[in-house]
């Protein structure tokens, strides 16, 4: 686990490591999200994503971002295991955590080649698509049509409790 722990770093060493790959001629991807509970789907996305360019850094709402996303009684699991166990996937480069509920500053300061959205996004313009177009870069949709969501699992687990099951 070392080595995962090794891949968890903060902000400034990822923008000046991005920087560099990128002057390397790597095509640096960048995926986010909260990783609640992490399970095969979000596997799928980080390798689709992966799949994109040939770097893939990974951010991760803190805590904080976390409960006001999703409400009481949430993240399950805390930032730094989350973070340890999206860092352990081989397909993954770098984690940084983040406290805003978007990624949108995050972007600006990490200036990814690439900014891979999940298969359950919307359409719909949110802000990061407007910062990517302004960066230079693009925003892509990344792994497989998703079949379980965190939120699905959550509630699963949830009602297994309260029935005692």
């Amino acid at each position: 686990m070392r080595r995962a722990a090794s891949k968890i770093v903060d902000v400034a060493e990822c923008a000046s490591e991005i920087r560099a790959w990128r002057a390397a001629g790597e095509t640096v991807v960048f995926a986010n999200g909260v990783f609640d509970l992490v399970h095969a789907g979000h596997a799928r996305y980080l390798s689709g994503a992966r799949a994109q360019g040939t770097r893939l850094v990974v951010g991760i709402n803190s805590d904080r971002s976390a409960a006001g996303l999703k409400g009481p009684g949430r993240p399950v699991l805390g930032e730094r295991e989350r973070a340890l166990l999206i860092a352990a996937l081989r397909v993954v480069d770098r984690v940084v955590l983040f406290d805003e509920h978007s990624a949108d500053a995050l972007l600006v300061v990490l200036a990814p080649d690439l900014h891979a959205k999940g298969t359950d996004d919307r359409p719909d313009p949110v802000p990061d698509r407007a910062t990517m177009a302004t960066l230079g870069g693009r925003t892509v949709v990344a792994g497989d049509p998703k079949d379980h969501a965190s939120r699905e699992l959550y509630e699963r687990v949830r009602e297994r409790h309260r029935s005692g099951a």
